[in-house]
């Protein structure tokens, strides 16, 4: 289907009505070959590239092949721009950081496959399912105006994983590692004889015993395919499973215990996490000149978080070395569901209705979310049932609509304004039957204008220069703007974003480096004194900074990547006052989990069958609470703060093509097994030590 793209841009959807249009649509014979549709947030041509007024990175088949990363953020970690904050080495939880915007905060759109991935944009946390890593062919980051094509919250940018496409036959892998990894991927697919036709089912199954016995058990199913309808019209389905029992807890480690433990500190704590997706795509190739996509996308995830409580009086037991939590008899469980419903139409067009040559784009999005907050106070005795304590309904219905328009002034020159349009409603209904809130209901409804315009001048062949300023927004979630069962009037989380950055390849080499501004408006706080009970609207950030990558390879087979993402500036701007009106935050303090430095270094070999890479990667110094406290301390709440040390590490990777096919493959962690700390929150998450990793794949 590739010779029938005509039109180099990217693709989301319209409405119902342009699905039931578009396969109505009379049809010629039958293609002679298929590729799935789906929303490309950059597209899979060099030129494609070249047409975005913004920062780039694609993290490749190749290099996915070459890394065998554990997951997602593994994949993402040597990406400019991105920050990690580790809480376990599967990242079964997703802690991605953007630009100087924290890593514990969701600011950034994580898709897949153009379609949202966050159980919750509006109503709820986004961290709660994070894809897994071996159903991705590539992923794709993209920063800059070219952002409002999608949203919300795209104030840090957009991250798309896209998902394999199947291919005829079948492969079997396997992968073991410390901490009892077991790892099995099964791949099949097959394709009609005249082409028209493809699909193919994925399977993973992965358990651990996990670093610090943090275990989980994990599967992952996809099946994927599609058909051509004629010469100029195709759809794909997409239906996925995944499904998680994870020993993890928010609890980790006491300051002196955390580098020799190798226990769970919170060993009867769950995370149990479920999610089925269903995405339906179409394409229409209208003519040479007009495509028309559509997507329908439906998805439900639960998750359960069972955690004991800790003895009131005397949370901790022991000292030193020996400090403990001490649990009690009670179990919480926060439990929540969520459900998703959107329809995503675009219309590309290219045309000469300016006098000179143009490509637009047109978008609209209708999408529908809910989620069941639920509590419930258990015993050891019965750990998954007990006496309900909370039982809310948050909704939220949003519609937005995109226009944008890319002028190409001349063969060097390109100019793209762009408007996107969010209007959204959120509700809350309180089903308990007990208590002041008892059967109430809430709502809010918001509207924002977010526009933009970037260019490109492509300098020499070798050296494109691009440059945007747009804005962009994150919605307060229901749990802040309906709080109390109140609307609190709370405006979305804006910023205004600027860019400048040059790109370009030349025979063995290529470069990319970008300077950028975010200066972040109208961060949602905690009251002060003067506004009683409410959250208000206030609080601003400013993040600048530089992030560049540079590769080279060598004509006798070794090669170099490097990049550094610099951020001098990430800091709050104007004094923040808690409840009482005490300072919380004095003006200029650093944003949380923002590391000033983040460096990567690859020193790769590849030589017939034999490829082989040692990466480095160095992390930066950064804080965790707002006070932007020093020294790593315990509140008396358990809640540990302070300023974590940077530290570097070392991953040495090898891969084996023993024929075509049959490869085998090895990799060995944190090489110098440097102890480091990798975050906090109630204790110390440690970074996993030197840990090793073999695997094989075999292709029938």
């Amino acid at each position: 289907m590739s010779s029938k793209k005509l039109l180099p841009v990217s693709r989301p959807t319209r409405v119902a009505v342009a699905l039931a249009l578009a396969l109505s649509h009379p049809m010629p014979a039958l293609s002679a070959d298929v590729v799935l549709p789906r929303i490309d947030v950059v597209g899979d041509d060099g030129q494609a590239v070249k047409n975005i007024p913004g920062a780039v990175n694609i993290v490749t088949r190749e290099e996915l092949e070459s890394r065998h990363p554990m997951s997602t953020e593994a994949a993402l970690k040597n990406v400019p721009g991105i920050s990690i904050k580790p809480e376990e080495e599967s990242a079964i939880v997703a802690n991605i950081g953007m630009r100087g915007l924290s890593a514990a905060d969701y600011k950034t759109l994580i898709l897949e496959d153009g379609v949202p991935v966050a159980p919750g944009l509006f109503v709820g946390n986004g961290r709660y399912y994070n894809p897994r890593i071996q159903r991705m062919e590539s992923i794709e980051v993209l920063k800059g105006a070219a952002s409002l094509r999608y949203g919300p919250s795209t104030i840090g940018g957009v991250i798309n994983y896209q998902t394999k496409t199947p291919e005829p036959g079948a492969s079997v892998a396997g992968r073991l590692g410390s901490f009892g990894y077991r790892e099995a991927t099964v791949e099949a697919g097959g394709r009609s004889e005249s082409g028209q036709a493809l699909g193919g089912v994925f399977y993973t199954k992965a358990t651990s015993d996990g670093f610090q016995s943090k275990g989980f058990d994990m599967e992952d199913l996809m099946l994927k395919g599609g058909m051509a309808i004629g010469n100029s019209q195709w759809i794909g389905l997409k239906l996925t499973h995944y499904k998680n029992d994870a020993n993890i807890s928010y609890r980790g480690h006491f300051l002196d215990a955390w580098e020799s433990a190798n226990d769970n500190p919170a060993p009867d704590d769950w995370f149990l996490t479920e999610r089925q997706s269903v995405d339906l795509n179409h394409e229409w190739q209208i003519d040479a000149d007009a495509r028309l996509n559509t997507l329908l996308y439906w998805s439900t995830v639960f998750r359960d978080y069972w955690r004991f409580d800790t003895v009131g009086g005397t949370p901790t037991v022991g000292t030193g070395a020996n400090k403990r939590w001490n649990y009690g008899n009670t179990v919480k469980g926060n439990n929540r569901s969520f459900d998703r419903l959107g329809i995503d139409s675009r219309l590309n067009l290219r045309h000469n209705s300016f006098g000179m040559a143009s490509e637009a784009e047109f978008g609209v999005r209708l999408m529908e979310e809910e989620m069941v907050d639920q509590g419930i106070t258990a015993t050891r005795a019965n750990p998954r049932s007990g006496t309900m304590t909370k039982d809310i309904i948050d909704s939220a219905l949003s519609l937005a609509l995109f226009a944008q328009n890319r002028f190409i002034i001349s063969d060097k020159l390109g100019i793209t304004p762009g408007l996107r349009i969010e209007r959204y409603t959120q509700k809350r209904h309180e089903r308990m039957d007990v208590g002041a809130t008892a059967g109430q209901n809430a709502r809010t409804s918001n509207v924002e204008y977010l526009p933009g315009i970037g260019a490109t001048y492509q300098a020499t062949p070798a050296a494109q220069f691009f440059g945007g300023v747009y804005k962009a927004f994150s919605p307060a979630l229901n749990g802040d703007a309906l709080d109390g069962l109140q609307d609190q009037q709370l405006d979305a989380e804006r910023s205004v974003n600027l860019e400048v950055g040059v790109r370009g390849r030349s025979d063995r080499l290529s470069y990319e480096a970008t300077v950028f501004r975010m200066q972040f408006d109208n961060q949602i706080i905690p009251a002060n004194s003067n506004s009683n009970f409410q959250n208000t609207n206030g609080g601003k950030t400013l993040h600048q900074g530089l992030e560049a990558a540079v590769g080279y390879g060598f004509a006798n087979g070794f090669n170099i990547n490097a990049n550094l993402t610099w951020i001098p500036t990430a800091k709050f701007v104007g004094n923040r006052y808690n409840a009482n009106g005490t300072l919380n935050t004095p003006d200029g303090n650093r944003v949380t989990y923002t590391p000033e430095l983040v460096t990567n270094l690859s020193l790769g070999y590849k030589s017939g069958p034999l490829e082989t890479a040692l990466r480095i990667n160095h992390t930066g110094s950064q804080f965790t609470d707002v006070t932007n406290t020093q020294a790593l301390v315990e509140n008396t709440t358990g809640f540990f703060t302070g300023k974590l040390p940077s530290y570097a590490t070392a991953d040495l990777t090898a891969n084996y093509a023993v024929s075509r096919q049959f490869s085998v493959f090895g990799a060995v962690k944190n090489l110098t097994d440097k102890r480091y700390v990798a975050s906090l929150r109630q204790g110390v998450y440690a970074g996993p030590e030197r840990s090793f990793e073999m695997g094989a794949k075999y292709k029938f």
